[in-house]
């Protein structure tokens, strides 16, 4: 929907977006891992002034079973005051809600009460197929000229996975992006420097590997992704690949500098085959190439067999599991979640290429079920996952469910869905707020989180 004024959450850049009011409600996915009963959107207080702080306010619930919800993301945000943005009065208004398993994309209209959101159209896989050639939706950015969205599959749920786009003012699914994808096949995350004209792609496996759980063979022979890859953002074509080499599987979210005049940005890697050992890497501009240096390795901790999962009772090990991270708006903090051991950590990443721990808290995890100050129940699962940083860098939101059919292979007893709060000190530092914990109600899990006006993982900018 157009506006004759640019929306109020837009910022022309990090700086500006970083002085934004404080937010007061997130939005969080929530799914049913029995696929029983439909997933959902929940709109959770998060204004300390507010009687229901800390209490679910709204729920928005799909028309079907089986969406598996998972990552979403705004339909507009800043990057529409770029240069060659072509909607730069659309408003920060829809959410675009795609399902991972379904391939069925949900447009839900967060006015005229943020608190009720309504459902205003339903986009079916069948027409996701026809006009773009994909399914298993994953990720959805909003870009200068329209919404991108990419997927894991093709329409058959086979190689390979990649981007499609839609347009802004009717959601209409306009094709798939690449003109020349080289030799790009797996997908996972994808995202961009707009200064630079370059997108950033990185890997997981083709569907037949993941939707019913990790594989151990295909994790074991190193046949799950371990590549970055650089793109022309304008041509729309493949430029260049990074190995991280094959015993680093599963590369995930990718999180470039928010200043576009840096050439830099982080990606997390699950597990290493050598030793459980989970890894962040930094990419950047080397010349008139990119490179990437392994700048963090997060070390499997030893535990007895008897408190460990099968999969994992042979290693004697718990690994860390790091499954998100985030970028504070001022690039200084990058926030790194290990789902395996329960760890949220902080690191000041002003040089990026020789990071500092300067935070970290323990809640839940596979072996150590630690606990939060306000939980009533004194040992915690799951443990730290999709994570999320307001504008002003204060407030870290994180929820513990990964994925339906991944969830039991490492916490076998189900996990009991919750959602926390941390506050982050002036010079770094990170402490849990006592008074944030949501016990989620019993059926669904909760997994991405996004914070109303935007956050540190939703808006791109094209001014320093």
């Amino acid at each position: 929907m157009a506006t004759w004024r640019p929306d109020s959450s837009f910022y022309p850049s990090p700086r500006m977006a970083a002085k934004a009011a404080r937010e007061t409600l997130a939005y969080v996915a929530a799914f049913d891992p029995e696929r029983r009963k439909p997933d959902a959107i929940a709109v959770v207080d998060v204004d300390p002034a507010s009687a229901t702080y800390s209490r679910i306010v709204g729920q928005v619930d799909m028309p079907n079973v089986g969406d598996e919800l998972h990552h979403f993301g705004w339909n507009a945000c800043s990057s529409c005051l770029c240069p060659n943005a072509s909607h730069p009065h659309v408003e920060r208004r829809y959410l675009v809600v795609p399902g991972l398993r379904s391939s069925r994309l949900h447009i839900i209209d967060t006015k005229p009460d943020p608190r009720s959101p309504k459902i205003v159209r339903v986009i079916e896989p069948a027409e996701i197929a026809e006009k773009a050639n994909y399914s298993r939706l994953h990720t959805v950015h909003c870009g200068p000229e329209g919404i991108y969205v990419n997927a894991l599959g093709d329409a058959n749920g086979r190689a390979p996975g990649g981007v499609f786009l839609l347009d802004h003012d009717g959601f209409n699914v306009l094709g798939q992006w690449e003109i020349d994808r080289g030799p790009q096949k797996l997908a996972y995350d994808f995202w961009w420097h707009l200064g630079h004209d370059t997108m950033i792609t990185s890997e997981w496996g083709t569907p037949d590997t993941f939707e019913n759980g990790l594989v151990p063979e295909v994790l074991l022979g190193s046949k799950y992704g371990h590549k970055l890859h650089f793109w022309d953002l304008l041509k729309r074509k493949h430029l260049q690949e990074i190995d991280l080499g094959e015993e680093h599987q599963l590369v995930f979210e990718l999180r470039p500098a928010h200043d576009p005049t840096k050439a830099h940005g982080f990606v997390g890697c699950v597990i290493s085959l050598k030793d459980l050992s989970a890894s962040i890497w930094t990419w950047y501009r080397e010349g008139n190439h990119w490179a990437a240096k392994k700048i963090i390795e997060i070390p499997a901790e030893p535990a007895d067999p008897d408190y460990l999962p099968p999969v994992l009772k042979g290693f004697k090990a718990v690994p860390p599991l790091v499954t998100d991270i985030d970028l504070s708006m001022d690039d200084r903090f990058l926030y790194v979640s290990c789902w395996g051991t329960g760890d949220m950590i902080q690191y000041d990443v002003s040089d990026p290429l020789s990071p500092k721990e300067t935070g970290r808290v323990r809640i839940g995890g596979i072996v150590s079920r630690a606990t939060h100050p306000k939980a009533s129940n004194g040992a915690l699962n799951g443990g730290p996952q999709m994570v999320e940083i307001s504008r002003d860098g204060k407030r870290v939101y994180f929820t513990n469910s990964l994925y339906g059919a991944i969830d039991p292979q490492f916490y076998p007893e189900g996990i009991d869905g919750w959602m926390v709060k941390l506050d982050v000190g002036e010079n770094g530092g990170i402490s849990f707020d006592k008074d944030f914990f949501v016990d989620w109600p019993k059926g669904h899990r909760p997994h991405q989180v996004r914070l109303e006006g935007g956050d540190c993982s939703s808006d791109s900018y094209c001014y320093p």
